[in-house]
């Protein structure tokens, strides 16, 4: 086993140009060599891929790679195949003679890892195909698409356990970025990985910096000013709940003179690849996307990824915000919310098709990520919580961490709320019950008779801006919850009646102020070099790429760049020592930047 692990360092060095595993990297690859079984959490950007990609390489044979999604399988082969490696992808959107040629190579030995999606895999003749080949191993990519439970559930991925039937001899390593206790069980339950060890690394994603705001100006008009200030030139994803908001919001980021283009399964499928390739190759900055774009990028180079909606778990949250800085340099995960978004999604929870049982899990999903929005403490702190990883102390890179709110006990306040809540019948709208709050006498108030009410003028005290924010947080919080009949009114939650009764304080933030451009424990908000060389080198990837029909990271990342500029090699062996070059890319692109970094020392 010493003399495989051997063989796997060697493999991770010269064709990824890494020189050591990041644990538990080595566990994974050494238990796979072995035969044995593994399941792998790790976060977006904790080199899943090499627990598989590397064993794959270093044994006889053909790793078998089980991935939902096209786009994630194309990525993925495009990347090892500047690497050197012979990897190639079956789906649907081959024609018969791509089809042909890659099962000729299969048949002939000649290819390393082969990526298929889970609905061709289980087609008998793939099967049958498969049973023809010297198979090393079976990566299951994205298992949490085998829980029922979960927000990218995948009905194919349950039938997966026939690959242990019929190839029990066949190593086979479940992997995912995004699962809580509950889907972890039930990842290893469905695919007979009961036996199989668990290895994880921390769900923390150290460089991206977490911001969740709400009210104010509008979402939009913050969104601007979010990406002038921080990330005018760089590469984000910005997600949005309906089709419609996503169309509005890509048109009104270009009328503000941004590169932006919209993503959502309304478009045609041709309009939908072009826009994600123009992404992928720095053509246009910003997609402007529903949930459908994300999981197949491999972008590593994403500088933030925005929220106009609340998403409707942490599970989602995480995900979507894990694809910032795939490449570990500084990332921002920026959010803003608002009331609506709170009705939106607890309507269509309850108004969904689901059994009582999933729709008290969704609910309890919802909760948790309402948690995270009104939480005053450490961000970061609660999202790994959820996932059942506890941390002492704050992290110093989120926006409670670097502006700790200012906070007021709202008790007195929200008692009054909830009074005028109960007193006009619960089937009004916030606007009404603040006017009945503040005693705005007008006709319609007066049709119903609120004039006349004990709860009419007693928030006399207070702006109606701080009403809203505190309907928003007794919202959150499921004091208030939407009439079932809708119609834009709200009722009394479950949660209520202690703070009614004073048994339960309402604390809630006051206004939050700019954060500062440099966390506290020194993240900077941006760490990509600003001069002549850095644009020289950008320049010079980006010719290479276009060179290929590749995007510019699958030449080199950020993070391989940005050493290049920061060690000015002036010869092979400096270029080699560089994380992220590798032999094959030193043959291909060595010379090149060699002669660049030349011209600059000259």
């Amino acid at each position: 086993m010493v003399d495989a692990l051997q063989s796997a360092r060697e493999v991770l060095q010269q064709v990824f140009g890494f020189s050591d595993f990041r644990p538990p990297q080595d566990e994974v690859i050494a238990r796979l060599l072995d035969g044995g079984d593994a399941l792998v959490l790790m976060p977006t950007g904790g080199g899943k891929s090499l627990c598989y990609q590397v064993p794959a390489l270093t044994l006889p044979g053909t790793a078998v790679v089980i991935s939902p999604l096209i786009a994630l399988m194309e990525d993925q082969v495009q990347a090892l195949q500047q690497y050197g490696v012979t990897a190639y992808a079956l789906h649907s959107g081959l024609d018969a003679g791509d089809t042909q040629r890659i099962e000729e190579a299969l048949g002939e030995g000649r290819v390393k890892l082969l990526y298929v999606a889970p609905e061709r895999l289980l087609q008998e003749r793939s099967l049958r195909l498969l049973a023809r080949l010297q198979i090393n191993l079976f990566a299951i990519d994205e298992a949490h698409c085998v829980s029922q439970w979960g927000h990218d559930f995948r009905p194919e991925y349950l039938r997966l356990q026939l690959l242990h039937e019929r190839f029990p001899t066949v190593p086979r390593v479940a992997l995912t970025a995004t699962a809580d206790p509950r889907t972890r069980e039930e990842i290893r339950s469905r695919l007979g990985l009961l036996q199989a060890p668990v290895f994880q690394r921390s769900f923390d994603r150290p460089n991206i910096h977490y911001r969740l705001q709400s009210g104010g100006e509008s979402g939009r008009q913050q969104l601007l000013h979010f990406i002038r200030q921080h990330h005018a030139e760089d590469s984000g994803i910005v997600y949005c709940l309906s089709r419609k908001r996503v169309e509005e919001t890509a048109q009104w980021l270009q009328e503000h003179g941004l590169s932006a283009l919209p993503y959502h399964a309304g478009l045609d499928a041709a309009t939908r690849r072009r826009h994600q390739a123009m992404f992928q190759n720095d053509e246009v900055r910003i997609v402007v996307a529903t949930i459908a774009f994300g999981m197949g990028i491999d972008k590593p180079d994403v500088r933030f990824v925005a929220h106009l909606n609340l998403p409707k778990s942490l599970e989602s949250y995480y995900q979507e915000t894990g694809r910032a800085g795939r490449d570990g340099l500084a990332a921002d995960a920026w959010l803003h919310y608002g009331l609506q978004d709170v009705v939106q999604l607890r309507q269509m929870i309850q108004q969904s098709e689901a059994d009582a049982a999933h729709k008290a899990l969704e609910l309890e999903r919802l909760e948790a990520m309402l948690g995270l929005c009104e939480t005053i403490g450490c961000r970061r702190r609660e999202l790994l919580a959820y996932f059942g990883e506890l941390r002492e102390q704050p992290c110093g890179n989120c926006d409670n961490c670097i502006s700790p709110p200012a906070v007021w006990n709202a008790s007195e306040a929200a008692q009054k709320a909830l009074s005028a809540v109960h007193r006009t019948g619960q089937r009004f709208g916030i606007q009404h019950l603040i006017d009945v709050l503040m005693g705005r006498d007008h006709p319609r108030l007066r049709s119903f008779g609120h004039h006349e009410l004990s709860v009419f003028g007693i928030g006399r005290d207070l702006p109606a801006n701080t009403w809203r924010s505190l309907f928003r947080h007794l919202a959150l919080r499921g004091q208030i919850l939407p009439h079932p009949e809708g119609h834009g009114g709200f009722c009394l939650g479950p949660r209520a009646r202690p703070v009614l009764r004073g048994e339960e304080e309402v604390w809630i933030r006051a206004p939050a102020t700019e954060e500062p451009s440099k966390s506290a424990t020194g993240h900077p908000r941006s760490s990509t070099p600003q001069d002549e060389l850095w644009e020289q080198l950008r320049a010079l990837r980006l010719e290479l790429a276009r060179a290929r029909g590749v995007p510019p990271y699958v030449i080199f990342h950020d993070s391989t760049l940005q050493e290049i500029h920061r060690r000015r090699p002036r010869d092979r062996a400096a270029l080699a020592a560089i994380p992220g070059v590798g032999e094959r890319k030193l043959e291909n692109f060595g010379e090149d930047f060699l002669r660049l970094m030349r011209e600059q020392q000259a």
